[in-house]
């Protein structure tokens, strides 16, 4: 009797689990897995592995989607996933699906409730103090710095031309990390001129982590991850990140003090009209509400946010532009030839005014972000039933997987040679976006990136001053397609640390 008992208390737990899921199990049944699920486990066997193993896996699932209309399912156990390419239905999940899928919480562990990964009820506030902070004439006040840092890059870059392949990555991640932490906290931590950078060390070590978390299943539950060796790493990592963000903050506020009681008290008040000397840590304390507004940890979350989210997302995309200059000399000539034009053989200093003068830049730019874009997948909660213009319901209770890399490679919006390297497609007489999130690197919806325009400039004027001094090797691809080994830390990066060889130009 006892034995029955064991027996049939689970058996009656699973059949009134799933018959409460009933209407998700029903609508499941209605998208195709791809082929891709085995019984029980679903597709949990596709995310083991290395980083690189995982990207591949997400990569698959892409190409698999595309080619059933543009939606698929994917259970991991008893999660139920969809993995979604079509622009149409994309921009029905950005709109309506604001919650970010559970998954995130292994990066709210790091960053708390930054804007980016916050609940819905604590983004929409945080967004509206975030965008004036992003307005041009504040972004435009930052290029001197991205000036500055992008120079001590080029002269670091030079200083290694003429050797072979060397992994650029360390020295494109310093540059971004002093811009940033020089816009954002107006603090020089000069990690370009110390490869051993402790914050830039730790950051790169929590994003590798927390990307492992997500996707392995034993790593998820925390009474099972302080048994790895990894949550002790997690632990240093974190702790580092948020000493030294606290420091900083501490310091930023007695500056403040400082400069509120220097002023006669006709004028009491922290005085922002000149942008051009504040940072985003100064912004963000002003347009909170000075010291009755964001709290110390809310800057710390805000702040950090910022600075995991630009240094690696620039630094990404200056890399696999670089890398396609090698695979593709003649693209790489007509850039040089552009700089050419309007620099001349002079060392003058980069200018705002010549962002717009750089039109074929911004197309090779353009068109790696296409092909490789920082951030690939996009996980939403779908908390409501959602139809979707295809016609294919999302049931409650279920997640999405946004897939930037396949919408940006999909044949059936970017053509046949939808995997070719060509920049002149965003030519004005031939770029004819079809859907909005076809082409969405920054991602789309409410929720897009407030940030991509300080992301581009930092980008661009990086470029500028690389390829104003070296030449990238030739390594030629020898087809249109580009062939990058790619593997997913949080953002997706190359395998080999973006490897190039460099000659000097003068």
């Amino acid at each position: 009797m006892l034995l029955l008992l064991f027996v049939a208390v689970p058996v009656l737990w699973v059949l009134l689990f799933r018959y409460r899921r009933r209407r998700m199990y029903e609508l499941a049944s209605k998208i195709p897995d791809g082929g891709l699920e085995l019984p029980v486990i679903g597709a949990a066997h596709k995310f083991i592995g290395t980083t690189e193993d995982i990207m591949s896996s997400l990569k698959e699932f892409s190409y698999c989607a595309m080619n059933n209309g543009g939606l698929i399912r994917g259970w991991l156990g008893h999660i139920l996933y969809f993995v979604a390419t079509d622009p149409v239905d994309l921009e029905m999940v950005l709109k309506t699906c604001l919650e970010k899928d559970d998954l995130h919480r292994f990066l709210r562990n790091i960053i708390g409730y930054g804007g980016i990964f916050a609940p819905v009820p604590i983004w929409r506030p945080r967004r509206k103090i975030l965008l004036p902070a992003f307005s041009p004439k504040i972004v435009d006040s930052f290029v001197p710095v991205f000036v500055d840092q992008s120079r001590k890059l080029a002269e670091k870059l030079e200083e290694r031309a003429g050797e072979n392949k060397f992994s650029a990555w360390p020295f494109i991640s310093s540059y971004t990390l002093d811009s940033v932490c020089e816009t954002a906290l107006g603090v020089k931590i000069n990690a370009q001129g110390n490869d051993k950078s402790p914050f830039l060390v730790e950051l790169n070590s929590i994003l590798q982590l927390a990307c492992e978390r997500i996707f392995h299943l034993w790593l998820q539950p925390d009474w099972l991850y302080k048994l790895f060796p990894q949550h002790k790493k997690h632990e240093h990592s974190v702790k580092a990140l948020h000493s030294f963000t606290n420091d900083v903050i501490e310091m930023k506020r007695k500056e403040i003090q400082k400069e509120k009681d220097a002023q006669v008290e006709a004028d009491h008040q922290y005085d922002l009209s000149n942008y051009s000397t504040k940072t985003f840590l100064d912004l963000l304390i002003h347009f909170s509400g000075g010291e009755k507004g964001y709290s110390n940890l809310e800057l710390r979350e805000e702040i950090l946010t910022l600075t995991i989210a630009a240094t690696d997302t620039s630094a990404t995309a200056v890399g696999y532009t670089l890398k396609m200059l090698a695979k593709y000399p003649d693209i790489q000539q007509k850039v040089l030839q552009e700089l050419d034009e309007v620099f001349g053989d002079s060392d003058r200093l980069f200018e705002k005014e010549d962002l717009m003068k750089l039109k074929y830049l911004e197309r090779v730019v353009k068109e790696t972000l296409r092909l490789f874009p920082p951030v690939p997948f996009i996980i939403r909660k779908v908390e409501e039933e959602v139809s979707l213009p295809s016609g294919r319901v999302l049931p409650a209770g279920s997640g999405v997987v946004v897939t930037i890399w396949g919408a940006h490679r999909d044949p059936h919006y970017w053509g046949p040679d939808a995997e070719q390297f060509d920049p002149d497609r965003f030519l004005p007489e031939r770029f004819d976006l079809k859907h909005p999130c076809s082409y969405m690197p920054f991602s789309n919806g409410p929720r897009n990136c407030v940030g991509y325009q300080y992301a581009l400039m930092s980008i661009k004027i990086a470029l500028t001053s690389v390829l104003r001094s070296c030449r990238v090797v030739p390594d030629m691809e020898p087809s249109a397609t580009p062939q990058i080994r790619v593997k997913l830390d949080i953002m997706m990066k190359a395998v080999d640390g973006y490897e190039i060889a460099l000659e000097r130009r003068k």
